[in-house]
């Protein structure tokens, strides 16, 4: 195990709550910047062009000196036994006024066959997580992050630990996931799980709204790629025994000078039989209003279209109270993309996949694996077709 700085547990987690949740204990996106101390400000960062620059890859793969960052798996695995299950692996970054740089990382698992849900969180501070691969110019060629840090679930209950950090590293569409639960992380939730995947894009990235920068106007803005198919090859160890797997994966790199995004948003990337991967997101307004919608299509070629507001539509069939939280999430989404000649149906395969971050990040949130349904075209030229997909819902609850 790697040496790593002395300090009080205690300390540093509630460094990193302050940073990664701010003062509200709200989700980082959700939070007004002026409820963060000493916002970092344009002086006292080194000097770069404005914005927008041009996207540049694999540079771009790995961290920038911005106010918040994520690099976020979620993905589809198949046991040589046939048992399925999702995943979903994410490194979160946030850079607050003089604090050092603060990490985040969720790690969660879907047995779908098995019907249960297991999920575990680790936070830490400072820039030994960062170990991306860089040239003599100083730049990225990638990332390389690995957080073996502090479980605040663990801290709050009197036993700090360390474990093996959970690595999440690629360039240019070539990645790695090594990470695994201690068993004091495991007996913390429904399963003990870990993954060591191999990772590799099929298609070429896709940046979202035409050049990869979003604004989001008062709020900010951010650049955003996807790498929307990647082979995923590997192991997954559950309760001991370790099993084969291959699978689909999707990747998403967000980064930019944001703290507040609306009221939330919810997220939808899903991946047909015949190829096409669709990405949709809803962002919300701070009351729930104003829906802002906008989508991508990334074509079996890996050509890309645009979706905006009017090209497409969505609403659940269903909800899910959560017993624990209290909140109420929709559930099983219909999609409607008349462009696309596509009419789309998503059934969660759990309804239990709520993930309770309050302690990394500040939010609740349901992120799960649903199996697709869909038809293109018109009778008699009707196609059918199947899938895989994973959606996050953040804006249900304070």
């Amino acid at each position: 195990m790697r040496q790593r700085p002395s300090r009080s547990p205690f300390l540093a987690v509630g460094a990193i709550a302050l940073v990664l949740a701010g003062c509200t204990g709200g989700p980082i996106l959700a939070n007004p910047p002026i409820t963060y101390p000493s916002p970092p400000t344009e002086t006292a960062r080194p000097s770069r062009s404005p914005d927008p620059i041009p996207v540049v890859l694999p540079r771009d793969d790995g961290p920038h000196d911005r106010l918040t960052e994520w690099w976020y798996y979620t993905g589809h695995l198949v046991a040589d036994d046939g048992r399925r299950f999702g995943f979903e692996a994410v490194v979160f970054r946030a850079e607050r006024g003089s604090v050092p740089a603060a990490w985040a990382s969720h790690l969660a698992l879907t047995d779908e066959s098995g019907a249960r849900f297991a999920y575990a969180q680790r936070s830490e501070i400072g820039t030994q997580v960062d170990r991306s691969p860089r040239g003599d110019d100083g730049e990225p060629s990638g990332f390389d992050l690995q957080i073996g840090g502090l479980n605040p679930d663990l801290v709050a209950a009197g036993a700090p630990a360390f474990g093996e950090p959970w690595r999440l590293a690629g360039s240019d569409g070539v990645d790695r996931i090594e990470a695994s639960l201690t068993p004091e992380e495991a007996a913390a939730t429904s399963a003990s799980f870990g993954l060591q995947l191999d990772l590799r894009s099929t298609k070429p990235p896709a940046l979202h709204d035409t050049d990869g920068f979003v604004e989001f106007g008062p709020a900010g803005s951010s650049y955003y790629y996807s790498r929307t198919r990647l082979a995923a090859t590997g192991a997954l160890t559950l309760d001991g025994e370790r099993l084969a797997v291959d699978g689909i994966a999707w990747f998403d790199h967000q980064w930019g000078d944001f703290v507040s995004v609306g009221g939330g948003w919810d997220w939808f990337a899903i991946n047909l039989d015949d190829g096409t991967d669709i990405t949709i997101s809803v962002v919300f307004g701070p009351e729930g209003q104003g829906a802002a919608q906008s989508g991508t299509v990334v074509d079996p070629g890996g050509s890309v279209r645009y979706l905006r507001d009017q090209d497409f539509g969505l609403f659940a069939t269903g909800v899910w109270a959560s017993e624990r939280s209290g909140r109420v999430y929709p559930m099983n989404w219909h999609i409607e993309i008349p462009s696309e000649g596509l009419l789309i149906n998503l059934v969660r395969t759990l309804e239990d996949q709520e993930l309770d971050a309050r302690a990394t990040t500040g939010v609740i949130y349901w992120e799960g694996s649903h199996s697709v349904s869909a038809r293109r075209g018109e009778f008699p030229s009707l196609t059918t077709l199947g899938g895989e997909a994973y959606v996050e819902l953040t804006r249900y609850g304070p």
